[in-house]
């Protein structure tokens, strides 16, 4: 009778995965339809029924100040949705830091997807606890309980066994496959053109912000009378110039890792991208055609890094260790 190993896959492990994947793409979709629907008279409507009792009447924020942040919280929505699809797909290759990452984007996978009316996304969230119970947690350690008891040396034949003094062959180093070398340069390419777009913009902001505060207001004329001022406009816009441009700062990094042949940066990486073509994907959708160029750029490099080789290369065996002595 066979007994279990460590490298079947639990079907729990299996089941969580396909529901992060299609439940993910269901929030992408959801989002979607949220955002095409965002400014029509019926979400006008009851988002001005919302505010006129408590505890909407409360927030001390207008009509197009909720709409806003819909809009926010359904790209961040999306965003996380588009990781978790992807780290729902390592999860699948017994990658731990896949786990942990999708662990982590469930808590605001959970409370951004409420803007999608929250039973997908929680339902994605949710499923993450699933992989830290057993035997999913026994699976991803490598660790096969039933087989605990075989003597160590009954479970390798013995013709398997190096002898003294014979040197055990090993396999010849791997060369890089070109879609590694080709993904990390167009994430080079595409943040650092990113970062000096944001630089450029901080730099224009602190010496001409009448110019961009102008911009602004004629885009959305109602922010004076919802209490947004300019000073705060400043500062929200120079913390989101910090983080975009620290966010291609460790994309930066994570590429030369993938260079170095680190998995986990590989996965990361995927994940940033994912997020990054999510993120492109729905501002070149509301208009800002830009985008279109990082969109293709995150595109391909996530083909790249997902490609058979690529996954090989990464996923070689570790070499035997020298013989003591």
């Amino acid at each position: 009778m066979s007994e279990p190993t460590p490298n079947s896959r639990p079907r729990q492990v299996t089941l969580v995965a396909w529901l992060t994947m299609v439940g993910s793409a269901f929030v992408v979709l959801l989002v979607f339809d949220r955002l095409a629907g965002l400014h029509t008279l019926d979400t006008r409507q009851s988002v001005e029924k919302f505010l006129a009792e408590p505890p909407g009447s409360d927030l001390g924020v207008g009509v197009d100040g909720v709409l806003s942040a819909i809009r926010t919280l359904a790209m961040v929505a999306a965003g996380c949705a588009t990781a978790a699809a992807i780290l729902g797909y390592q999860v699948l290759r017994r990658s731990r830091s896949a786990r942990l990452g999708l662990t982590v984007l469930a808590v605001p996978l959970f409370f951004t997807g409420m803007v999608t009316g929250g039973f997908v996304s929680s339902l994605v969230a949710a499923s993450a606890v699933m992989l830290w119970l057993q035997p999913a947690r026994d699976w991803f350690d490598g660790v096969t309980r039933q087989a605990a008891a075989v003597p160590a040396a009954a479970s390798v034949p013995a013709t398997a066994q190096p002898r003294a003094g014979v040197p055990v062959p090993t396999a010849p180093a791997q060369p890089r496959p070109a879609g590694v070398t080709v993904a990390c340069t167009l994430t080079w390419i595409a943040t650092g053109f990113t970062a000096l777009g944001m630089i450029a913009t901080g730099v224009l902001l602190a010496l001409e912000p009448d110019t961009l505060l102008d911009e602004v207001h004629r885009q959305n004329p109602e922010l004076a009378t919802q209490g947004v001022s300019d000073d705060l406009l400043v500062g929200v816009t120079f913390a989101m110039i910090a983080g975009i441009v620290l966010w291609c700062a460790s994309a930066a990094v994570l590429a030369v890792l993938v260079l170095r042949r680190t998995e986990w940066a590989r996965v990361v990486l995927i994940v940033s991208t994912a997020t990054a073509a999510a993120l492109s994907l729905i501002g070149t959708a509301i208009g800002a055609f830009l985008l279109a160029l990082t969109l293709v750029a995150s595109v391909v490099t996530l083909a790249l890094l997902l490609r058979p080789e690529a996954r090989a290369w990464f996923s070689r065996p570790p070499g035997p260790r020298p013989p003591a002595g």
